[in-house]
């Protein structure tokens, strides 16, 4: 194939950098050693799978524009390096582009990017130079070329590569001047792999049952109304299942809070809000309780996940939505047309195929594991060696169990006082270093500054400008804003810890299950399910919890904290524990 002997030729081999442009119909532009070419094919990502089997380099591409249209050939890699991936854990933030990334990194303002079309009548140029160079006089780059004009020409194409090599060099140079450079650009590595498995996760979409769902929403809501009448009607006959239990002439609107606040009252109840945790404390106290309840997941599969949402994101036997690598604060993955917040009572659509079940794993009190592993702290990294790392807690700090995990969560979270402001003295006397490192967290974020995870992921911090440089403003809004800005750095060092931590897992077992025909399928915080033959169930379970002590051993910097998950093989969703 020409793509492999081009790699010979040019002496590129397994793990090298190769900046890569598909120009689908035109060519596939390369780019490695400081040279750059463009193979001329209608089918620019068959050469990419060539390549991809016989030598294995490290793909470089601008975006995951690229990763989907591989994803959309059947075209699977191993190794890339996401350009926008990788510039959102350096600067931190989701909202970004190809422009943009470019700016920062040559050091040009980003209140001043050109648009494609526009007249800079402030611009020092008489014009905007060669429009078949990708970079304009003043630095900028053309947006007519990032916007997808580098893919109509062969030599175009061939640039596009080139840029994207000397980008991926500029953003190398960047983390070799971070704190740990080793550890940052690792995390470059399985975050850009992780948005390739995003792409896939978008494209192949989770096993879902048509006809299992349309039941469930059928018992909860009735037959597919016909119009908006008879959705309204439905609507009505909800709302009335709920207030029938409090008389004739009961008018209360149950999707306003103050309402549901005063039809509450009416009942001789009296609550300062209407959150679910609160009224199941009252179930028993008026049958009223419980109809609102029933009425609440009722009304969000009827508004949220009913024949709809079915119709939009569910063809083919698969449930789809757009997945992202990162949420754009602390690098937590999501996912639209609700994948991310399905309710129980929805999981049982949740099926793998005939012949197939998903292996599904939960990763255990991850956050206080994460925590013992990035602060060092060697009492807590002990505790971890228990399959239950509260108990030794609750033991050390002589309360119960369910006092040491709201302490040490209040800690994670920034909840210091409550029922668990006694039990965070003692974890403050027995843990310092975890608390310490938590505490370092906090004023960071107080003071407004940015903080980092471990693995090198900048996580910004929002300014409140009601108070000047001198001292002068609101000063209680200021408190309030420095406070809350602490709680979320406090928790953000730990949340964007554990995010790395999981796409670590998450693409090991991506990986290594290939063999066995596994497939990840939903990535939920700290929850993984991957959908395998029958026949191999048992191999991809060993594999997955063979997959986390991997993950621990390759990300984790105290090799001595244990971390935990359940594992098991089941049909449908709703069939975990």
């Amino acid at each position: 194939m020409e793509a492999t002997r081009w790699a010979s030729e040019w002496g590129v081999g397994s793990g090298d950098l190769v900046a890569v442009a598909i120009a689908p119909g035109v060519g596939l532009g390369l780019a490695a050693h400081g040279r750059a070419t463009c193979l001329q094919t209608a089918d620019p990502t068959s050469l990419v799978a060539d390549l991809e089997a016989n030598v294995g380099p490290r793909w470089c591409w601008w975006s995951r524009a690229t990763a989907d249209l591989l994803v959309a050939d059947g075209v699977s890699v191993a190794r890339c390096w996401d350009v926008l991936t990788v510039h959102r854990l350096l600067h931190g933030g989701w909202r970004t582009s190809i422009a943009e990334a470019w700016a920062r990194l040559h050091g040009l303002p980003v209140d001043r990017l050109p648009v494609e079309g526009q007249l800079d009548l402030l611009s020092d140029h008489g014009d905007d130079g060669d429009a078949d160079d990708p970079v304009r006089p003043d630095g900028f780059l053309r947006p007519d070329w990032a916007g997808g004009g580098w893919m109509s020409l062969p030599d175009r194409t061939e640039r596009w590569a080139g840029l994207v090599a000397a980008v991926v060099g500029l953003q190398q140079a960047r983390i070799d001047d971070t704190v740990d450079p080793a550890r940052t650009r690792s995390t470059a590595h399985a975050e850009s792999v992780a948005e390739f498995l995003c792409a896939e996760l978008t494209a192949h979409g989770l096993p879902f049952d048509t006809g299992e769902a349309l039941r469930i929403i059928g018992d909860a809501v009735g037959p597919r109304a016909v119009d908006e009448r008879a959705e309204l009607e439905a609507r009505t006959v909800r709302d009335a299942e709920v207030l029938r239990h409090l008389g004739p002439g009961a008018t209360y609107d149950l999707r306003n809070p103050a309402d549901v606040k005063a039809m509450l009252r009416r009942a001789s109840i009296d609550v300062p809000d209407t959150r679910a945790w609160r009224l199941e404390q009252l179930h028993d106290a008026h049958p009223v309780v419980p109809a609102l309840l029933r009425w609440r997941k009722a009304e969000r599969i009827a508004t949220t996940y009913g024949y709809r949402w079915l119709d939009e994101h569910v063809h083919d036997g698969r449930l789809r939505g757009e997945w992202t690598s990162s949420d754009g604060a602390a690098g937590r993955m999501t996912a639209s047309s609700g994948l991310h917040n399905l309710p129980s009572e929805m999981r049982p659509a949740v099926a793998a195929d005939d012949g197939c079940v998903f292996v599904r794993a939960d990763l255990g009190q991850i956050e206080p594991r994460v925590l013992a592993a990035v602060s060092g702290d060697p009492a807590l990294i002990s505790a971890t060696r228990d399959a239950d790392l509260y108990a030794p807690v609750a033991e050390r700090l002589r309360v119960t169990r369910d006092v040491a995990k709201v302490a040490v969560l209040g800690a994670m979270y920034g909840a210091t006082t409550g029922e668990s402001a006694h039990a965070l003295r003692g974890l403050e006397r027995e843990y310092p270093t975890a608390m310490g490192f938590l505490a370092d967290a906090a004023a960071a974020g107080q003071r407004g500054d940015d903080v980092f995870t471990i693995g090198g992921r900048r996580v910004r911090m929002w300014i409140d400008d009601t108070v000047d440089d001198e001292g002068r403003g609101d000063i209680d809004r200021a408190r309030r804003v420095a406070a809350a800005r602490g709680r979320f750095a406090r928790n953000a060092v730990i949340q964007g810890a554990a995010a790395e931590f999981f796409k670590v897992w998450a693409i090991i077992v991506r990986a290594r299950g290939a063999a066995l025909g596994a497939e990840v399928v939903l990535c939920l915080h700290d929850e993984l399910l991957v959908h395998v033959p029958a026949d191999r169930a048992a191999d991809a379970a060993a594999l997955v919890d063979d997959a986390l002590q991997e993950a621990a051993y390759r990300w984790s910097p105290a090799r001595e904290v244990r971390f935990v998950a359940d594992t098991s093989t089941i049909g449908r969703w709703s069939e975990a524990k």
